[in-house]
């Protein structure tokens, strides 16, 4: 069994080895080193639905992206979707097309592309290099390069956008809600919130992290969290809702499932907690609903 229970990605200790011994074939299309044997994963598909990558100007280059939205004529609002450490693998499309599904245009834009796919490796120590060369400038450069493109087309209600993403895109839902306002808001499912101990995974001085920039947020979010994360402890969470209360952010929510663990919404990983990912998916379509993101 993999167990997954840091917010950047397991420890090598966490590993059972013998994981790494299934066919490749096995869940086809999910990150290779998170997926579960016990795992179920939730597919969604494209009836009704475009679903396509297309490729997004950024400034220095192009980037991949996967879009999901209804079929047919009119302006619908938008959701960006940051993924984990794994990018765009099939866990990230399949959001994308069960938002889709509910009226979205949902949009998961590669933010590793620059350095490299770290959805079919299973050495962490790879994994951790490509996530680690994707600089803040470069991912806050990007994700507004992505909401201005989404603004661009005749599908999308420029004025309906909002921001989620999932554990390392998690942590961007808050830093982009606090340095940009591209988003009415953003649901940040277990996204880091402190900085890491010096010489741990992604503490470059340089980078920056949501606790620090609490005073600086500019739209809403829902932050939803599981109490036994051994990466993100509640007091972090409970920091975060000091830090929100001391520099009068309203509209704000953070919710913690007590018995639930980093990944409780990944449906291929042995983490995955069915009643607190249904209630966080409840819970993250009314917050948008409530701050106008509504289709």
């Amino acid at each position: 069994m993999l167990k997954l229970t840091r917010p950047e990605g397991s420890e090598p200790r966490d590993f059972d080895l013998s994981r790494r011994a299934l066919p490749a074939l096995f869940f086809a299309g999910y990150a290779a080193a998170a997926v579960s044997a016990r795992a179920e994963p939730i597919h969604t598909d494209t009836e009704g639905l475009v679903a396509e990558t297309v490729m997004i100007p950024v400034g220095d280059r192009d980037i991949p992206a996967y879009i999901a939205r209804p079929d047919g004529r009119g302006k619908r609002p938008a959701v960006l979707v940051v993924s984990e450490v794994f990018g765009i693998h099939e866990y990230i499309r399949d959001i994308c097309r069960r938002l889709a599904r509910q009226g979205y245009v949902a949009i998961a834009p590669d933010l590793f592309a620059r350095h490299g796919d770290p959805a079919p490796l299973v050495d962490f120590t790879l994994i951790r290099a490509i996530v680690a060369a994707a600089t803040d400038a470069e991912v806050m450069n990007d994700i507004q390069a992505t909401s201005g493109w989404l603004s661009r087309q005749g599908f999308v209600n420029k004025k309906k956008m909002a921001i989620t993403g999932y554990c390392w895109g998690g942590a961007q839902v808050w830093l982009a809600c606090e340095r940009l306002r591209d988003f009415r808001c953003g649901v940040a499912w277990y996204g880091r919130l402190s900085r890491p101990a010096a010489g741990q995974f992604l503490a470059e001085p340089e980078r920056e992290w949501p606790l620090e920039l609490a005073g600086f947020l500019k739209a809403p979010v829902l932050g939803l969290y599981g109490g036994k994360d051994q990466g993100i402890p509640v007091a972090d969470v409970e920091a975060m809702r000091a830090k929100l209360k001391e520099f009068g952010k309203t509209g704000c929510d953070l919710i913690v499932y007590p018995d639930a663990q980093h990944g409780f919404h990944a449906d291929y990983r042995a983490s995955y907690d069915a009643r607190a990912a249904q209630d966080g998916w409840r819970r993250m379509i009314d917050f948008f609903h409530e701050n106008g993101v509504k289709p």
